[in-house]
């Protein structure tokens, strides 16, 4: 019975059927051709060579014509397997490339939560690379082996049966001793998979850090913890090597017994009279046609498991749920007029203790409220959930009286704008990353954007303009120009929420006066929750909640905060300096 993985694999066949038909048509007319070989032989040895020379003569370049034209053919298929065989490979590795690549996006904060980048690439490139050889080779190898292996067995018979059972007894202790090795060699390839994964995320997450790396000059962590890691996979593979060097020398020793096995028996059986010695010599090239696809058999045994524990390991990740998925019956948001209701909400991550306590708070449409408090409190956590980035343990958040969770995914999530602390940029020129926000945009429509947020004299500023490449992650921009140009993302997608988390946080004055500029406008006639650690920022907005400990501290505006001398007032006064200023970053 076929597992459902099984059926996973073999359903990336189905665009290319007839290109793999025609792969084990042509598969199965080299097989015959190979085999046809020595039978034209045996029957030339036995009908034709036996007549006169001036007759071989005549009939020899007619039986030479026809076995060049046999070999032409031979040619266009074996051609055909190599090329458009790899081909179909190729395409059927892209197809899972591109599979495995939209289910990582469809999977929600949970699963990259727990999962490494570096392990994820891995899945998607070099674990691929060996499923797609799979894919090509696996079909056309066992094809080719089991016609040649059987073909040549029954040929075999029909010269010898007593010499033929002795040097299947010999075979089946080949398979046996395979099969026992073949089970150790399945566990060692997908450690081998496992620990190389390991090396890319070790990869991965220096190189993402190099800037920190070199500025504590702990270039020598970083190699000792790359070796460390670099070390297991060495030991892995010297592993695997081991194991592979058993299977092939004691596969090469039973191919060494079959020759030995005919050898001997052969001449038993030509001593006393039932075998010719014309026929040995026969019975020695189909013995050489017989091992060959044993022999593809035993190295299909090493590419089966290494392609076998990629595909199980893409089997693993294709298997995963999404956490976060649209409800049956969910519906599209229409026109959002932005009321926010948190009814009750408690959240708890899958590994940990609950980190929100029955939060309730409404946000009327068009207001600002502020979500302030310690670090870890849970500000983030509240913010996260309003765009289902994850799905609350209990109670409900609602935009507009509807339960956040009725609302389809895509639908939720196009009417909220989002403005973080960290900014990524995408690599691509300036354009490129407003224009995220709308991809469809115009140039008119871009420009615009970038002159609301603020930055489109500063991008004026720069060679190429709009055209100018950002690097990797932004590396060639600010940190004011980087999260101007994120505020311009969001003024192209013009939503009707917005969330603000720490946006003005670790910058110069000089930026800090634009973005809050570019913030003030972008608010402007739009719901919006704002997380801020710099409290004078916020002295405007028409709510401010303070969250402690995942619960509701107090709540109310910046001067009913501060007659009530809590911990809005606490951290609001620890901002301030001798002077009566408020200091540049909050603690």
């Amino acid at each position: 019975m076929i597992s459902p993985m099984m059926w996973r694999f073999l359903r990336y066949y189905r665009p290319y059927k007839w290109l793999f038909l025609l792969d084990m048509f042509c598969a199965l007319a080299v097989s015959a051709i190979d085999l046809a070989f020595p039978q034209i032989l045996n029957l030339l040895t036995k009908g034709l060579f036996t007549r006169p020379a001036a007759e071989i003569i005549r009939v020899i370049w007619y039986v030479g014509a026809g076995l060049f034209a046999l070999y032409l053919l031979r040619y266009g298929c074996q051609y055909f397997i190599t090329s458009w065989g790899h081909i179909m490979g190729a395409r059927m590795e892209s197809d899972m490339r591109e599979d495995l690549f939209d289910h990582y996006h469809k999977l929600s904060f949970s699963y990259y939560d727990r999962n490494n980048t570096g392990e994820m690439m891995s899945k998607l490139v070099s674990d691929l690379f060996d499923i797609t050889e799979l894919a090509h080779h696996g079909p056309e190898t066992l094809l080719i082996s089991i016609l040649k292996i059987t073909g040549a067995f029954a040929i075999l018979l029909t010269i010898h049966v007593p010499m033929t059972l002795i040097l299947l007894a010999v075979t089946i202790g080949m398979a046996v001793f395979s099969l026992t090795q073949n089970r150790k060699m399945r566990r060692i390839f997908l450690d081998n998979r496992q620990k190389i994964a390991k090396v890319n995320a070790r990869i991965q997450d220096s190189l993402a850090g190099i800037r920190v790396v070199k500025s504590f000059a702990n270039e020598e962590i970083e190699r000792g913890k790359f070796g460390d890691s670099n070390q297991a996979f060495l030991n892995s593979k010297t592993e695997s090597y081991k194991i592979m060097g058993i299977f092939h020398a004691g596969n090469s020793f039973f191919q060494g017994l079959l020759y030995i096995a005919i050898l001997v028996s052969g001449g038993l059986f030509v001593a006393d009279g039932t075998l010719k010695a014309a026929e040995l010599a026969i019975y020695a090239l189909y013995v050489g046609i017989f091992l060959q696809p044993v022999e593809m058999l035993v190295n299909f045994t090493e590419q089966f498991q290494r392609g076998w524990s990629g595909f199980r390991r893409f089997s693993e990740v294709l298997g995963t749920m999404p956490a976060i998925t649209d409800r049956h019956g969910a519906r599209e948001l229409g026109t959002v007029q932005g009321e926010i209701t948190y009814d009750q909400v408690s959240f708890a991550y899958e590994t940990g203790p609950e980190v929100l306590h029955n939060i309730s708070f409404q946000i009327p449409a068009g207001q600002t409220v502020a979500l302030v408090g310690p670090s870890g409190g849970g500000k983030s956590t509240i913010c996260s959930l309003l765009p289902r980035f994850y799905d609350v343990t209990a109670g409900a958040i609602r935009i507009d009286g509807i339960d956040v969770r009725d609302c389809k995914l895509k639908s939720l999530r196009s009417k909220i704008g989002i403005v973080q602390q960290d900014v990524y940029m995408f690599q691509g020129t300036i354009r490129d990353n407003i224009c995220y926000g709308k991809p469809d945009a115009s140039d008119e429509e871009i420009v615009a954007a970038a002159r609301r947020a603020n930055i489109h004299e500063d991008i004026l500023g720069f060679p190429d303009g709009y055209a100018t490449e950002v690097g990797e992650r932004g590396v060639r921009l600010s940190g004011g120009q980087k999260q101007r140009i994120a505020i311009a993302r969001v003024f192209l997608r013009n939503p009707p929420v917005l969330i603000l988390d720490e946006a003005t946080s670790a910058l110069d004055n000089e930026s800090e006066r634009h973005i809050q500029s570019a913030l003030a406008a972008l608010s402007r006639g739009r719901t919006t929750l704002v997380i801020a650690h710099r409290l004078s920022t916020i002295r405007h907005a028409d709510r401010i909640i303070a969250i402690d400990n995942g619960r509701i501290a107090e709540a109310g505006t910046h001067a009913e905060l501060l007659r009530r001398n809590g911990i809005y007032a606490h951290y609001y006064n620890m901002q301030f300096d001798f002077d009566g200023q408020p200091e540049r970053q909050a603690n």
